[in-house]
This record gives structure tokens, C-alpha cells and sequence, in this order.
């Protein structure tokens, strides 16, 4: 016998359904590019009527921006983190290299390209790109500076490193979809050389050095026997 009682629908509340559409299209921008991000294909993906995604974003443009600066933000924070407070600016500047390099970087290497690409066209997306690339310029600012007033790099000119080191790792990102298999070596690791000698660091100072720390989980002290 069938049961009376009807199941309460849970009503997302405007904040956490705001922030799904944008996730969701953010994994579809990195996925598929930033053309399928579209106000149809994103009620598709979360099985709800366009106009629920068109009462957030009334234009398909502004979602396309939010998703953009979504994934490069979360790229940004999990490439170079604000806070650093478990290893050395020299520790934290090889894991960022280290994650910049290989397939794993691929997908946001080519959103970086989309992005480029259509902001010719688009001015909402132009401001974002413009948005991003100057909160990477800063987050790398940052960590050199702090690495000179450690005493663990040397450069009169912090923004000016900073931007010569990302359009290195630009450079090779651009060729996200590209064959890449008979890349020298020498190649590879123009980010890594350009950083050590802009920054006055020995030639393999950035190679093979241990990852930050992790802050270690509080054990809870044992039961009483």
C-alpha cells in the first residue's frame, strides 16, 4: 500500500543554488570550453528548466565570466595559496612549479587560452581575464617578497620577477594542444631557470625540494582502560 505521507522537497536556499550553477559551470568551462557554457546546457547538467539558471544569470555572458574567474581562482588558490604558514617561500615556490608542470596543469592551460581568445569578443569576459591576471601577478608578488625579506631570494624589482616567471609558464601553457613529447629538457625548465636567476638562486635550487608541510591531525588522547 502505497505510503500518504508525501517527501518535503528541500528548497535550495538562492546562495547554495547560486554558487551549484557557477561550480557546475566552471567544471564545464575547464571541461569542454568556455563556448558550452551555456544557460540551456547548464540546466541540463543540473536537470532544472533554463529559466531557474537565467533568473541568476539573465545573461549567458556573465555566467561564462563567473565561471571563468571560478576556475582560475581555484587554480590560483591550489597552485600558490594566500596563507602559507608550513614551509618557506623557496618550499612553497617549487610546489607551485612542480604543479604547474605535466597534463594535470592541461585543462586550465587551455581555459587560459579559451578565455584569451574570446574576451576579444566578449568585454564581460575581458574584465575577468584582465581580473585574473592581475590577482596572479599579485599572488606571486606576494610570495617573492616574502622570499626577499627572508633573505631567501634577491631581486630589486618583485612585480617585475613576478611577471617575467608567468609569462614564461604562459609561453608553455600555450601549447596545452599541442604534441609536446619532443620538448628538450632545457625547454621544460625555462620557468625553473628563469626563477632562479632573476631571483639570485644557484642553478637547481628549485628542484627536488621538500614539499610544505602538512598541519598534522590532532590525535585524541586514549580511553581509560
Amino acid at each position: 500500500m502505497p505510503s500518504s505521507v508525501q517527501r518535503k522537497r528541500v528548497r535550495k536556499t538562492p546562495e547554495a543554488r547560486r554558487a551549484e550553477i557557477v561550480e557546475t559551470a566552471a567544471r564545464v568551462a575547464l571541461t569542454e570550453g568556455l563556448e558550452c557554457v551555456t544557460l540551456r546546457r547548464i540546466a541540463e547538467e543540473l536537470a532544472v528548466r533554463p529559466g531557474l539558471i537565467s533568473h541568476y544569470f539573465p545573461s549567458a555572458e556573465d555566467l561564462v565570466g563567473e565561471a571563468f574567474s571560478v576556475a582560475a581562482t581555484g587554480e590560483l588558490d591550489s597552485l600558490l595559496p594566500a596563507e602559507r604558514p608550513h614551509g618557506t617561500p623557496t618550499q612553497y615556490l617549487a610546489r607551485y612549479f612542480a604543479l604547474s608542470a605535466g597534463e594535470a596543469y592541461d585543462d586550465i592551460s587551455r581555459l587560459w587560452i579559451n578565455a584569451r581568445h574570446l574576451s576579444r569578443y566578449r568585454p564581460v569576459l575581458r574584465d575577468r581575464v584582465a581580473e585574473q591576471e592581475l590577482a596572479s601577478d599579485d599572488r606571486l608578488e606576494q610570495l617573492i617578497r616574502e622570499g626577499v625579506e627572508r633573505g631567501e631570494f634577491r631581486t630589486d624589482d618583485p612585480r617585475a620577477t613576478a611577471i617575467q616567471i608567468l609569462v614564461v609558464l604562459d609561453g608553455l601553457g600555450a601549447h596545452a594542444n599541442t604534441d609536446r613529447s619532443n620538448r628538450p629538457e632545457a625547454v621544460l625548465r625555462l620557468p625553473l631557470t628563469t626563477a632562479e636567476r632573476e631571483l639570485g638562486l644557484p642553478p637547481g635550487s628549485l628542484t627536488d625540494v621538500p614539499a610544505p608541510a602538512e598541519p598534522s591531525a590532532v590525535t585524541p588522547p586514549a580511553e581509560p582502560s
